[in-house]
């Protein structure tokens, strides 16, 4: 650390990794700034996983509501009205709750917080407005944003960011995309009493998760009243009065209040000057960086989503956790991407961890696979049609589990313990001999006795 310079170490960028980068690194000694140009705690926190669980709790009323009178509940439901600037107003009050925690958290840590747009002038200079700052160690954490297809009418689609801010719900919405995003808001919007159709390019949504859970989920979503049509896309978008006119490659034309787009995010890098530094970014626009989060330029750092590895905030916390560890502590630290768990808040929700059915067969893997699906006890008086699956995908000659899969209730909560079983190595035999607890829906995972394949 030397004192010539105004700093040891600036991070471009007050997301989840940036802010926890800053507050690790200062406790180590470091002189630490952050610039930000838009909101403390990025993404997640402003327009992405806290606002969307929001929302999803707010989805989720009317069906509490309808399941009421099996548990003797009288509620007049056709007299129940929901007003989605109460839940808007209320979601950005928490929100900047959120934002003034971080801002204290950094304060109280010693990080200097910049408010700005930053370039990177030279491997130890920052230019922000019209001053500059000289720093040991730059670490890009600038994250990444919505992107919306050339199409003629763009301008007329929606993003993730603009819905946390919808003045007022249309009556019908087109959902646009196959990815989480697009499942969770697909849900939202239904779930709030609007008239939703998802499109998708590909056979089925959700790629990359477990294809029993997608073809489950599928069904479910169905039964909850989203249109859900595959193969198709959008060619265009035109305004006609107070709707759109959708045009689809079908050769169909749809009618709606609402476009979302939720068909993919773009690294950040724009205006950085990362290419004029020399910095490598990759064919899909990330940042390259090695195992330890180093770029082609011996100062620079980047984490999170900029670099491409999976977008998932607890994924940048770690990641920072690393790189303050080895910028400032002993030099040791590095990432285990292997049995990440995750969560996708449609309704009902999936929740996941380890290898798919499928990943694991084309790692060459001899398996036996547990699979059960039921009806919720919840739903037994209420009489709702909606299910539950669970799956464990176990490899064979050594009965270690590599993954399971959920779709249903309390599904990310469920997984989270399982994710620790996992990562610890666990087998199906373990799993049998721990004891579940009844009558809860998690211990069918330790109670599937035979595979079903």
């Amino acid at each position: 650390m030397s004192d010539s310079q105004d700093f040891d170490l600036i991070i471009i960028g007050a997301g989840s990794g940036g802010v926890r980068l800053a507050r690790t690194s200062a406790a180590r000694g470091a002189r630490v700034a952050v610039v930000e140009s838009r909101y403390l705690g990025g993404t997640c926190v402003n327009v992405g996983c806290v606002p969307k669980k929001l929302f999803v709790y707010g989805a989720s009323v009317n069906d509490e509501l309808e399941d009421a009178s099996g548990y003797g509940w009288n509620v007049p439901v056709d007299d129940v009205s929901f007003d989605w600037p109460t839940l808007v107003t209320n979601k950005t009050a928490e929100i900047e709750r959120l934002n003034g925690i971080y801002g204290r958290m950094l304060e109280n840590a010693g990080v200097t917080v910049i408010e700005g747009t930053a370039s990177i002038k030279d491997p130890n200079t920052i230019v922000v407005g019209d001053k500059q700052y000289t720093t040991a160690h730059i670490t890009v954490a600038t994250g990444s944003w919505p992107v919306v297809p050339d199409i003629p009418g763009k301008d007329l689609v929606l993003t993730s960011n603009e819905m946390f801010y919808l003045p007022q719900l249309p009556e019908k919405a087109i959902v646009w995309g196959g990815g989480y995003i697009a499942v969770e808001f697909a849900g939202i919007l239904a779930g709030l009493g609007v008239d939703t159709t998802l499109l998708y390019r590909g056979d089925l949504f959700l790629r990359g998760f477990d294809d029993d859970v997608r073809r489950f989920t599928e069904q479910e979503m169905r039964k909850k009243g989203v249109h859900l049509e595959f193969g198709v896309t959008i060619e265009s978008v035109r305004e006609e009065g107070a709707h759109y006119q959708v045009q689809l490659s079908n050769g169909d034309v749809r009618e709606t209040g609402l476009v979302m787009a939720a068909t993919g995010r773009r690294a950040l890098v724009d205006g950085l000057g990362l290419t004029e530094l020399g910095i490598e970014l990759s064919a899909s626009g990330h940042v390259v960086v090695d195992d330890y989060f180093q770029t082609s330029v011996p100062s620079i750092t980047a984490l999170g989503d900029v670099i491409g590895t999976p977008q998932l905030t607890p994924v940048a916390l770690a990641q920072a956790m690393v790189l303050s560890r080895r910028l400032f502590g002993d030099g040791k630290g590095e990432m285990d991407y292997t049995a990440i768990p995750t969560a996708v808040f449609c309704q009902p929700p999936i929740g996941t961890v380890g290898l798919t059915e499928e990943e694991a067969r084309e790692a060459g893997h001899s398996l036996k696979i547990y699979r059960t699906e039921f009806r919720p006890m919840k739903y037994t008086l209420s009489g709702r049609d909606e299910r539950c699956m669970m799956k464990l995908v176990v490899d064979e000659p050594t009965d270690r589990v590599l993954g399971a899969h959920m779709v249903g209730l309390d599904a990310g909560e469920i997984t989270q313990g399982l994710a620790v079983a996992i990562k610890a190595g666990a087998t199906k035999a373990q799993f049998d001999a721990t004891m579940g607890i009844h009558p809860t829906s998690a211990e069918e995972f330790v109670t599937m006795r035979e595979p079903v394949r």
